[in-house]
């Protein structure tokens, strides 16, 4: 079983993954954020430092998909190879972050890559708005982050919302957290617990 936990920057990914983890007993996988080598560097100056952090997101997930898949174990992953292209380079490229010709260059390596990959079993939009986010974000006070803007958020959450839409991969699940606390309530956590079992093992249905 590979499930995806899928949402922007804040939403609560990696949390929301440690506690599905635990629950379930299952293995999770994070996304590469603290041995990344250009993640504060793109923060400071996005424009030059773009297309290398996107080509190394790129082929960590890839990496990442490929044990998965050989693991033959119950995973749950903290974001998917498909928001790197659809939501990131999109978004990078549309603000003239990125280049035609590095973008052009990236999405060809990108489906090239996504021919060699299946789709989560189950993929698990966190939806949430800016106020939610940026709230959020700072809480947790990591310094790369100080510096990412409300129009940058908003602009990913247009393209988060424009890729679910067109979702076809596999199956989906939206979860609205902006009035959720699922860390310090249970009747919150258990809410999610009941939509995923429902998608996972046909309960309710």
């Amino acid at each position: 079983m590979h499930i995806a936990i899928t949402g922007n920057i804040g939403a609560g990914k990696t949390t929301l993954t440690n506690m599905l983890a635990k629950h379930y007993g299952w293995e999770a996988q994070f996304e590469d954020v603290d041995d990344n080598p250009y993640l504060s560097d793109f923060y400071a100056d996005m424009s030059q430092w773009s297309f290398a952090l996107q080509i190394y997101f790129l082929g960590s997930r890839f990496r990442q998909i490929k044990e998965i898949r050989e693991s033959g174990k119950n995973i749950i992953q903290d974001r998917t190879i498909y928001e790197d292209a659809y939501i990131f380079a999109e978004n990078l490229y549309d603000m003239e972050l990125l280049s035609e010709r590095d973008f052009n260059n990236y999405f060809s390596i990108f489906k090239l890559m996504k021919s060699f990959v299946s789709a989560p079993d189950l993929l698990i939009y966190l939806r949430s708005d800016v106020p939610n986010l940026v709230k959020k974000i700072f809480k947790r006070g990591r310094d790369y982050e100080a510096s990412i803007s409300i129009e940058y958020l908003a602009k990913l959450n247009e393209k988060y919302e424009k890729w679910i839409s067109s979702y076809q991969e596999g199956k989906l699940l939206i979860i609205d957290v902006d009035n959720l606390d699922f860390v310090e309530h249970k009747e919150d956590f258990g809410f999610i617990l009941e939509k995923i079992d429902a998608e996972l093992y046909g309960l309710f249905k």
